[in-house]
């Protein structure tokens, strides 16, 4: 049969496929992965002996074809490739053990193996920034020796910071998971990672000026909105722009911030910003493509403003022609807050509108949208947000006429609560 990814992503754990064309080579599901197999009798004992070649969908079927037809060029040659893997894996594992593969090597391994060929270069450097600052007093011990206690300990320093232990014991159970994959581990080394502090680790949000703000998510109201539009003039032009961007195009901070000067084309019903896949947080799934957004009102003006001023293609570039960080206009708005305790002696001003995020930006305007009546398929597809299950399958019609029509109301309403004076 040939190659279907839906049909893949359907195998049950037990079963496999097989593939005309390529004899030996199967897709296998066990419980938590599907595998690339390559089964042959062995030229040695003449034994059916089996391989893994990868997993799916991190290797796809191109690269496994390729790995398929190294494994069966050995073969051919007299070679076993599972007695031969088998050997190295042992060798490594020993080489490892009496070289004391510590901690820091293994996340090195991990990042270096596993997160940059598969992850986004933003996460990845995120991902390293975190070992390096936090795995100071664990990372010259051996790996293969950490116990279930010092697991423990290590990560309930970090309970004060909830949500980054718990992304640090994810990626290290990743870490784990890749050396022993990779035999650099002798097997049966416990992942504790994997076991300790399962879901006891959970955000208890914000503190702000020594206040716990909880974990509740932000939506500004009419009245702080038309105040924040009113006020953007006393802040950055760039941060500007960008906090209007959010409101009326409901696109991620990210997205803004990457905008491309060949990704904005006039169209027929008026002009268009289409965000690469790649660029989307949607990047790994089937189901995604790029991301269309109209731009309206004042949408439209800013970036017809910004194409003017392109750095080698960016519209928010950094003063030596690269693309910005998303940071910039995060800590932007920071720096405007009234608790906003740094560089004390700098008088700027304050935003009259406190307690939010350029994220929340994006939750008010889908509320907005919601508020004016607008169906919710054409919300979330303005959003960019994925619909579940069969009707994420079925449903591939892109709204396009709609988002125009719904965003060009959003505009419209936006800009008379601009117009609007707080009420006394």
């Amino acid at each position: 049969m040939r190659f279907d990814a839906r049909n893949a992503s359907k195998l049950e754990p037990g079963q496999h496929l097989t593939f005309d064309g390529f004899p030996g080579l199967r897709l296998q599901a066990s419980e938590s992965r599907r595998s690339w197999i390559y089964r042959y009798r062995s030229p040695v004992d003449d034994r059916m002996r089996q391989v893994k070649l990868g997993e799916w969908p991190a290797m796809g079927f191109p690269a496994a074809i390729a790995e398929w037809e190294l494994k069966r060029s050995a073969r051919d040659n007299g070679a076993d490739p599972a007695t031969e893997r088998r050997e190295k894996r042992q060798s490594v594992a020993i080489s490892r053990a009496v070289n004391a593969y510590t901690v820091k090597q293994v996340c090195a391994d991990y990042v270096e193996g596993y997160l940059e060929p598969t992850r986004k270069e933003k996460g990845v450097v995120e991902v390293r920034r975190m070992f390096n600052s936090m795995l100071v007093p664990i990372a010259g011990l051996s790996a293969a020796s950490i116990t279930r206690a010092q697991a423990f300990e290590f990560l309930d320093s970090y309970r004060a910071t909830p949500s980054l232990a718990a992304r640090l014991r994810m990626e290290l159970g990743g870490a784990w998971d890749y050396a022993m994959d990779a035999g650099r581990l002798p097997d049966g080394t416990p992942n504790w990672w994997r076991m300790i502090l399962r879901g006891k680790l959970r955000s208890k949000g914000r503190t702000v000026a020594g206040v716990a703000m909880g974990t509740k998510k932000r939506v500004l109201s009419e009245s702080e909105t038309g105040t924040l539009l009113r006020w953007l003039p006393n802040i950055s032009l760039t941060v500007a722009d960008a906090i209007a961007l959010y409101l009326w195009t409901g696109a991620r901070g990210g997205e803004i911030i990457s905008m491309e000067k060949h990704e904005i084309t006039d169209e027929d019903d008026g002009l268009w910003w289409t965000v690469p896949k790649e660029k989307t947080k949607n990047s790994w799934r089937s189901k995604a493509g790029d991301l269309r957004v109209p731009l309206v009102g004042r949408a439209e003006a800013i970036v017809m403003r910004r194409l003017e001023q392109a750095v080698n293609g960016y519209l928010f570039p950094t003063s030596d022609g690269h693309m910005m960080s998303q940071t910039v206009i995060q800590h932007g708005i920071y720096y405007h807050q009234p608790y906003c305790k740094q560089a004390p002696d700098h008088n700027r001003p304050r935003l009259p509108v406190t307690h939010w995020s350029a994220h929340d930006l994006r939750r008010t305007a889908r509320t907005f949208l919601a508020a004016l009546g607008c169906p919710h398929d054409v919300a979330e597809a303005v959003l960019g947000h994925i619909q579940p299950g069969v009707a994420g399958i079925y449903n591939r019609h892109h709204y396009d006429r709609e988002r125009r029509e719904w965003l060009m109301r959003l505009s419209q309403f936006l800009e008379e609560l601009a117009l609007q004076y707080p009420k006394k």
